[in-house]
């Protein structure tokens, strides 16, 4: 074996044990791996998948396609599946409904605040451009151990949000209800990690844009 040969094979073993601390990092430890419909193949509960109050993103006036992603905004694999997302709202635009629920992962300790504050944003008609500040911004507040409210309440101000109001929809017990309401029925569908898509109630396997893609024209091509 040549030593360029076991230097490359060694980068290889490197990134697959990254990858891997990623996805279990991104792992909730109440989800159960014995829920009745996570196999690959097996249809979503469709009145669980997509409640009446669920945001949607984007909406098709058919309602033939409907993409829905369980996301954590403090997860990596979030962030870096984010511009994808919006690349395939932007190509499917009025053809695909893409619909966005909450995940937040336990050990994440910043996660469930940034999705009540998403919440919070939502009842000022700013829930997208909240949900994407967070994306954009998650490098410097994500992954700590220190609560990052400011951090938040600065991106309301910034997105010139009645502060007040922000602040009483933020501290809420409801909207920490509606989030929670998101990750259990994400826990009911046997979601173990984020971001978790399904597309018409399957989970197909996503490894690349490629992938997602080919999993959307299958659905809009019957």
């Amino acid at each position: 074996m040549t030593k360029n040969l076991k230097i490359s094979l060694a980068l290889v073993v490197i990134v697959a044990a990254i990858v891997a601390a990623l996805l279990a990092a991104n792992r909730t430890p109440d989800a159960s791996a014995d829920a009745s419909d996570t196999g690959e193949g097996k249809v979503a509960d469709v009145s669980v998948l997509v409640r009446p109050d669920s945001h949607r993103l984007s909406t098709a006036k058919d309602g033939k396609v409907t993409v829905v992603e369980f996301l954590d905004l403090e997860c990596e694999s979030c962030r870096a599946a984010f511009p994808v997302v919006e690349q395939l709202r932007e190509e499917y635009e009025g053809r695909v409904t893409f619909v966005m629920r909450y995940f937040p992962i336990p050990s994440h300790k910043n996660a469930e605040l940034a999705a009540r504050a998403v919440e919070a944003a939502a009842a000022q008609g700013k829930l997208e451009a909240m949900y994407q500040k967070m994306y954009e911004t998650q490098e410097s507040w994500g992954d700590q151990q220190v609560s990052h409210q400011k951090t938040f309440r600065g991106f309301a101000r910034e997105l010139g949000l009645d502060m007040k109001k922000f602040e009483a929809d933020w501290n809420d017990p409801a909207t920490a209800k509606r989030v929670e309401k998101d990750r259990q029925d994400g826990l009911a569908l046997g979601v173990q990690g984020t971001p978790t898509f399904f597309i018409n109630g399957q989970r197909p396997q996503i490894q690349s844009e490629a992938d997602f893609k080919a999993a959307i024209e299958a659905e809009l091509a019957k």
